[in-house]
């Protein structure tokens, strides 16, 4: 599965690509869809499109592109997608499918530069996801753990939603992982994403410790002045 998706982004990323130097594409591919096509002919997609680019989606599929899309350094970006990643959980915990993304969060377009990186990512990651991850430790991928991953869904939605520099990478990336080992049933892989969740949590703790001495400092600062 992971592999021919690699080779429609990969795809898609050329696509792109000479839209962007303002070559036309007579060779686009129909599976592609009529929207997806228009818009990579300007060069550029956005989170509704690339789930079009996937055929078919799911939740899992879903949850990987905000925690991509949360990634992208976009003024207020973090804050709008934790949104859309809490309702996920919620459905994740009721076990109800997520194939698409309406409103605001799914009309977020990334510029041509940006387009190129993410088609080029997603082509890079689906290739290498299907040589890593593989069916193993399936007790943690149960459906009856589902209530308590959409708990780590939001506890790393909360994070992204923290105004903290640099402080989206580590939770997204779990959530990523978290994504493609559920597609997968692998449980390592979702150990794994555990372990950088956790990396998230202590960064966050530490940051928010450092700003709150920096705070400190201040104050008695301008109590001496």
């Amino acid at each position: 599965m992971t592999v021919s998706l690699a080779q429609v982004f990969k795809a898609a990323a050329q696509k792109a690509a000479l839209s962007s130097n303002g070559i036309p594409d007579s060779g686009a591919d129909s599976s592609f869809g009529q929207e997806p096509e228009t818009t990579l002919i300007a060069g550029t997609v956005s989170v509704q499109e690339l789930l079009w680019l996937h055929g078919e989606a799911s939740t899992a599929v879903v949850l990987l592109l905000l925690a991509l899309f949360s990634t992208i350094p976009i003024a207020g970006i973090g804050s709008i997608i934790s949104l859309a990643i809490f309702a996920l959980a919620w459905r994740w915990a009721r076990q109800v499918e997520t194939t698409t993304v309406h409103g605001r969060v799914g009309n977020i377009r990334l510029s041509r530069v940006w387009t190129a990186r993410c088609l080029n990512f997603l082509a890079w990651l689906y290739k290498h996801a299907d040589r890593w991850l593989e069916p193993r430790l399936y007790a943690l991928s149960e459906r009856s753990t589902r209530p308590w991953w959409a708990v780590w869904i939001c506890l790393m939605g909360a994070i992204i939603f923290l105004p903290v520099p640099f402080g989206n990478l580590l939770p997204s990336l779990s959530l990523m992982v978290l994504s493609l080992a559920w597609m997968f049933r692998d449980g390592l892989a979702l150990l794994i994403s555990l372990a950088l969740g956790i990396a998230a949590l202590v960064f966050t703790a530490y940051s928010g410790q450092l700003a709150w001495q920096i705070v400190v400092q201040s104050a008695q600062w301008l109590i001496r002045l």
